[in-house]
Order: C-alpha cells, then structure tokens, then sequence
C-alpha cells in the first residue's frame, strides 16, 4: 500500500523582485523531500482558486514533477509579495481570503492521511477556521509512527496561542528559527528560559521527539531529550534565501526515513539549505550527489 510524504497547508506564488517564483512552505517541503525519496512519494495538499492562476499553478508543479491535490475553491489562488533587504532575506505581505484558507477536507485527503508516513504543516494556514480544521483532522487520522513535523514558520499576525499549542500537542518534531522562539518562549510563559532551555521545555511539556532551532549565519541545533546537537552554517554566496529552511526540513525528514541518524540528518539539511541559499528561488534542483545521500545504504 503506497504510503505518502505530505507537506499540508499553503500553496501561493511568491512575487520576488525579478519575477513570480511558484512557492508556499509545505509545497517547498514536498518538493526537497521528493528530491531524496522519490517525487512519486510526495503530496502537497492545498486548494486553488478557479482562476488562470490555478492553472499556472497546476503548470508549474507539474513541469517540477510534483503531485499535487488541490481542488478548487471560490476564492483566489494564493499570492505574496515578496521583497529582499540587502542580505537576501525575505519579508513578505501575505493576501488573506485565498484558496488556501479554505482547504476541504474531503474522502482523499482522509485516505491519504491514514497512509501518511511523514506530513510537513505550520501556522499559517491555520489562519482561517476552514483550513485549520481541515489540518487538525488530516493529523488525527495520522499512524502513530507517522513522522509529524511542525514547521512553525511564524508570518505577520497570524498566528496566536491556541494555534501554536493544539499544532505541538499533534506533532513529533518542531522546528523553529531563533526569531520565532524569542516570540513563541514569552508566548507560552518560558519567558525567563535561555534558547536551549525553551527548547527542552518544548519537548518535555509536550511529548515531543525533539526540537529544531535554525539560528541563521549563527548555526543550526537539534534537542531530544537526552542529547542536542550543534552544525555552524557554511558561508556560501547567497542569491536570496526564499527555501532554505523549507529545503532543510525536507532534508531532514527524508534523511530520517532513510535510516540516518539525527546528527547525520542534521548535517545533510545544514549542506541542503546552504546549498538552495546560492540559488535563486525555493524550489531549485539539487546536485545528484547531494541527492544520493540521505538513504543509508
């Protein structure tokens, strides 16, 4: 029975500077996790709005071989504007009342998600009670071994607590950047914690596997329970930064559903997301090589 890797929630087009580049965070995921597993092997899970951009959408995912199920909805396909500051670090303004918001949950993603074997979700299609219902009911019907990867990934205002905690209550693993635990420490009372401390709080308060921190040019650290881990983060010339985290938790994931150990599922998403950072865009194809390495042989 074919069994999926999921990345749950937004699908939208980014509109970068030097044109529009096909995006959205659990799309992002699908597509680096197929990188190392099998594009045959993921799903990305959204809704499209019945308009030319759908189409373009549908275009484009599958000129990347991506599967997609997304039905279409009586709200606009999924914008953002994005800009880069000097760096190449995005900002974005996200269009609210999209496609998106209103994922249904109907008999496919209920089979899909009884034979998922990894989902990828965030808050921010949680923003909408449509979506968000349909999030928590695909991870209910979830296995128990299902690898469930809460991807955080915090934008504008939307999100708030009640989201934050029911989306830890539901996952294996968090994964965070250093800006949003300094949001999300005081949001859940774990104001007076150092980063590490937060982190461990994160996994004990709520039965999590381990805890993802992504600190930038400042290196990345992975938390269980009993151990952590700590990767610097290469200097590479950067293009733009849209992906990178994206394309690190896809690594990761894969990584550890092909056998690897958390330390060697770090190191490969450390080189992943340095990697995607020298491209422009989130959904650049990586080497061969760097493919080859995330199942253990």
């Amino acid at each position: 029975m074919k069994q999926y890797i999921v990345g749950l929630g937004e699908a939208l087009w980014d509109m970068l500077p030097a044109g529009k580049q096909l995006g959205g965070a659990p799309a992002n995921f699908a597509y680096h996790a197929g990188q190392f597993l099998g594009l045959e092997n993921v799903l990305a899970l959204s809704a499209l709005g019945n308009d030319a951009l759908a189409l373009e959408t549908e275009e484009a995912f599958a000129a990347r071989r991506l599967p997609i199920y997304m039905p279409r909805v009586d709200f606009p396909t999924g914008t953002v504007r994005v800009t880069l500051d000097e760096r190449g670090i995005p900002s974005y303004d996200i269009c609210e009342s999209v496609a998106w918001d209103h994922i249904p949950f109907d008999g496919r993603m209920q089979d899909v998600a009884r034979r998922c074997r990894a989902v990828c979700y965030g808050t921010l299609a949680q923003r909408s009670p449509v979506s968000r219902s349909t999030i928590r009911r695909f991870l209910d019907l979830t296995p128990p071994d299902c690898l469930r990867i809460f991807d955080i990934n915090l934008r504008q205002h939307f999100y708030d607590r009640p989201v934050i905690e029911e989306s830890l209550r539901r996952a294996r693993i968090l994964k965070i950047n250093d800006e949003e635990l300094d949001i999300v420490g005081p949001l859940l009372d774990y104001s007076a914690a150092a980063p590490s401390d937060v982190c461990r709080r994160l996994i004990a308060d709520y039965g999590l596997d381990m805890v993802v921190l992504t600190c930038g040019v400042h290196g990345s650290h992975v938390f269980t329970a009993r151990e952590s881990f700590f990767r610097p983060t290469p200097q590479v010339r950067v293009a733009d930064t849209v992906g990178a985290g994206d394309s690190f938790t896809g690594a990761f994931c894969a990584a550890l559903l092909g056998g690897r150990s958390v330390d060697e599922a770090h190191a490969l998403a450390v080189e992943v997301s340095a990697y995607v950072c020298t491209q422009h865009g989130a959904m650049p194809p990586l080497p061969e090589e760097m493919k080859s390495r995330a199942c253990r042989v």
